[in-house]
Formats: structure tokens, C-alpha cells, sequence
């Protein structure tokens, strides 16, 4: 099969095109009312409790996004846009935004820190919501509050964008000291930003020897990027003369997305350094000892990428929208929303976007866990909240996803896989998953003006 990529990328930027359109400029920054008082105790103002008021209310509805990922910041953007009468504040808790997409090529220096990193501030500036850099402490439904580590804010609407949370607990239980050793010592890499650092500290480093990567079982954030991160550090072995094996143990009987193009770069390009182990559900990991235990042997190693399972983000059970274990649709530890309008089931005030959001549909299950998505969903939302600010009911809308790997650093080539997704008779929704498992350059290509594109609408 081939791969129409000028098809896909007009249907990409006509559907960023088509929320943006007839879009109001939005006004200058709103402000809040008059100051907090002095703080008690002598503190300075901005030295900020949570018993504070972080911002008191104004005399227009606020949605209050929690999470400045993918999702956060597009939905706070497109809000602005949309409905530029609200005012929109965006928490997070890190200082920029760095992006987890293009990330594997980072880690082996096929693009620099600046490709990943953008501004918070300048963005909101620009479109005129508030940007705070603070720690979310708790969501307090019943209120309709969120308290941060500088004080706490009412809202009229909350939009969720936790992203994911490793679910170490399947590992170890409630051993905090086991747990905390693996997350410091063998990374995932897969929450931005300090454990890219880190891990990428450890392969300039890593002079030979076995390196393993575990895989988490489904559903997990981006499928088929664990396979472009162990490609493109086979390639950098292969191109440094490091003499270096990769153990891929994949919960999974076998790889996907994109399963013939990822097995044919494991046996054509890496066949002397990529092992694929199957079926391998881990048993026992010994970060002190490096060993692990799987269904399918017993491995030791020199060092490793440690993927515990994935669930929905902190703030997710913090604001009480995971279903209890035994409840809600299968798959548990993500939140339980409506899978048409994407907000929690018991309140149509709260959104969820992005990673976190759970079961969606009998024949697929989940959305891919990607920033595609993310980006994607926040827009719908966005327009949700719009169209009921507007006094009219919301049609749903649905996302797409595209997702591109590199498999080979030099020379560049790439794969890719495309979703579209549709309602049925039923009700249900159903994908349509299309894999393109030729290795092209060209799909390098792609995947650069993909990422060049969803910047832009992000950020520009």
C-alpha cells in the first residue's frame, strides 16, 4: 500500500485550519479584582499559601486548565480564540514546555533542546490567559476550587490534562524505596523533562554491554515510540562502533503499531543488536541487583529503561475522575468520561483531554496515547465550552492521529501510522487504523513538517 502523504497532510492543516477560522482576536489580558491583603506571618505577598486566594474571582466565567502539556496549552490558546470573553488560566507546574514527540531523536542528537522547548509565557502573552508556574495540590469538586501552592482559584469550568502517571505500584507494591531507586537510577523517559536528561546523560555514557528496555503493557503512552527509542539508540551503537545489545521485553505477544516495519528494521538493520522478547510480563525488578524477572526468562543487565505500566496523570485522581479498581470500563486508572464531549460522566462542568482519558470504545478500546490527540482533543473542548458559552448546544467532534518513527538515523528513514475514527449506527465509535511499513525518507520528511505544523498551533 502506498502512502499518500500530501493527502494527509491537507486534511491536517484543514483541520487546523477549520476551529481557527472566523476566530475573534482575543482582548487584552483580563485582570482579577483588587489584591490579595498582606499576608499574615510576615510573609512577603508573593510568597504565596495554599490557604490564599491565588486569584479572586472576576465577574466573567473562568475555566481553569490544569496541566500545560499537549493538551493544556492548545486548549488554553484555542479558548481565547474562541470564546475570547472567558478568562482562561493555565497551571503547571514546569517553568517551559518540553515535548515528549521527537524526543527519541533528541536523546541521540538528531535535534537540539530548542527543537523540544517552548515558552509559556510568551504564548499567553499573545493570546491574553494567565500562565502560573505552581504546584497543584488538590481539586476540590464540590467548591469547584483548585488549590495550588500559592492559593486557590474558583472555577466555572476545569479542563484536566494530567497526562500519565507511572503505575510503579504493580511492581513493588507500596515500596517507596524500590519504587524511587528505579525511577532515579533507570528512567522511563517518558514524563518530561529531567528524566529525558538524565537518561540522555546515561547513553553518552554507556561504553557497551546489554542494555534493557521494558514495555508497558497496553494502554501506554505513544505504542510504537519505545521501538523508534530502541532503533535510534541501535543506530547510534551501530554509528559509534559502541559495542552494545538491546533486549526489547514487550508485554505484548507482538509488536504494535507498525509490526512489520519495526520487526523488518529489528531483523534488516539491527539483526547483531536488537533482541525482541515477547509475552514478557514482568514478575520482579531488582534495580540494586539489575535483574529482572519476566514470564519469558530471567534477564540481568548493564543498564536499562525501566517502563513500569501507565495510568492517567496525578491530577486525575486528585480530582476524583479514576473510578475506584472494579469500576468503571475495563482498563482501569483512567478517568471515566463521556466519549463523545469528553467530559466526566457525573459533571459536565469538568473535562478530561489527552493521555489520561479512558475507555472510549467497544471495538478500539482507547484513543492512542499521543500528543497528536492531545492537541486534538483540546481543540473539540475548546469549541465545546464555546458553543455552550454561546447558548447552543455542542455536536461532537472527533480527533485524528498521526504518528511518524524514525528507524534509522543515518541514513534518515521513517515509518508511520495513521487513525481516523467515525460513529457507527451503533453509536459506537469505530478506528481505522492504516500502517505504512515502508522505510522512506520521505516519511522523515513528514514527520519534521508534522511537528513544524502542530508547533505553530500551539505556539505561533
Amino acid at each position: 500500500m502506498t502512502h499518500d502523504h500530501s493527502a494527509s497532510r491537507r486534511r491536517f492543516l484543514a483541520s487546523a485550519g477549520a476551529l481557527a477560522a472566523g476566530a475573534a482576536a482575543p482582548p487584552a489580558l483580563a485582570q482579577g479584582s483588587a489584591p490579595n491583603p498582606p499576608a499574615a506571618g510576615g510573609l512577603p505577598y508573593l510568597i504565596g499559601r495554599s490557604t490564599d486566594t491565588l486569584i479572586p474571582r472576576g465577574k466573567v466565567p473562568r475555566v481553569v486548565i490544569c496541566g500545560g502539556g499537549w493538551g493544556g496549552v492548545t486548549a488554553a490558546k484555542y479558548l481565547r480564540r474562541l470564546a475570547p470573553h472567558l478568562e482562561v488560566v493555565l497551571l503547571e507546574r514546569n517553568p517551559v514546555f518540553f515535548s515528549c514527540p521527537m524526543s527519541n531523536k533528541w536523546l541521540v542528537d538528531v535535534v537540539d533542546t530548542q527543537f523540544l522547548t517552548h515558552d509559556y509565557l510568551g504564548v499567553s502573552e499573545k493570546y491574553g490567559y494567565r500562565f502560573i508556574q505552581t504546584e497543584i495540590l488538590e481539586i476540590e469538586r464540590d467548591r469547584k476550587q483548585v488549590v495550588t501552592a500559592a492559593g486557590g482559584l474558583h472555577y466555572d469550568y476545569l479542563i484536566l490534562s494530567p497526562g500519565i502517571r507511572y503505575n510503579y505500584e504493580a511492581w513493588f507494591a507500596n515500596d517507596r524505596r524500590m519504587a524511587e531507586a528505579t525511577r532515579a537510577r533507570f528512567p522511563a523517559a517518558y514524563i518530561p523533562s529531567a528524566e529525558h536528561f538524565h537518561l540522555k546523560r546515561a547513553l553518552q555514557d554507556f561504553r557497551g554491554g546489554h542494555l534493557v528496555m521494558t514495555l508497558p503493557p497496553p494502554p501506554q503512552r505513544c505504542p510504537p515510540s519505545p521501538y523508534e527509542r530502541a532503533c535510534l539508540i541501535a543506530s547510534m551503537f551501530r554509528n559509534k562502533k559502541i559495542p552494545g545489545r538491546i533486549t526489547i521485553l514487550d508485554h505484548k505477544d507482538g509488536v504494535r503499531p507498525i509490526g512489520p516495519g519495526f520487526r523488518a528494521a529489528f531483523e534488516e538493520l539491527y539483526k547483531d543488536i536488537i533482541t525482541y522478547v515477547p509475552n514478557a510480563r514482568v514478575e520482579e525488578i531488582d534495580p540494586f541487583k539489575k535483574h529482572i524477572r519476566t514470564e519469558a526468562g530471567d534477564f540481568d543487565f548493564d543498564h536499562a529503561i525501566l517502563m513500569a505500566p501507565h495510568q492517567a496523570g496525578d491530577l486525575a485522581w486528585k480530582a476524583g475522575v479514576v473510578p475506584p479498581p472494579g469500576q468503571g470500563k475495563p482498563g482501569g486508572g483512567w478517568a471515566d468520561v463521556d466519549p463523545l464531549f469528553l467530559h466526566d460522566r457525573k459533571d459536565k462542568d469538568v473535562f478530561v483531554i489527552g493521555d489520561a482519558v479512558g475507555f472510549v470504545s467497544e471495538q478500539f478500546a482507547f484513543y492512542p496515547k499521543a500528543g497528536h490527540v492531545a492537541n486534538r482533543h483540546a481543540r473539540i473542548v475548546a469549541r465545546y465550552i464555546a458553543e455552550r458559552e454561546a447558548g447552543r448546544e455542542p455536536t461532537y467532534q472527533l480527533p485524528d492521529n498521526l504518528c511518524f518513527m524514525m528507524v534509522d538515523s543515518n541514513p534518515q528513514v521513517g515509518i508511520s501510522v495513521q487513525f481516523d475514527y467515525k460513529v457507527n449506527g451503533k453509536g459506537v465509535i469505530e478506528q481505522t487504523q492504516i500502517d505504512y511499513n515502508e522505510r522512506k525518507p520521505e516519511t522523515v520528511g513528514e514527520d519534521f513538517n508534522w511537528a513544524r505544523l502542530i508547533y505553530e498551533d500551539m505556539f505561533a
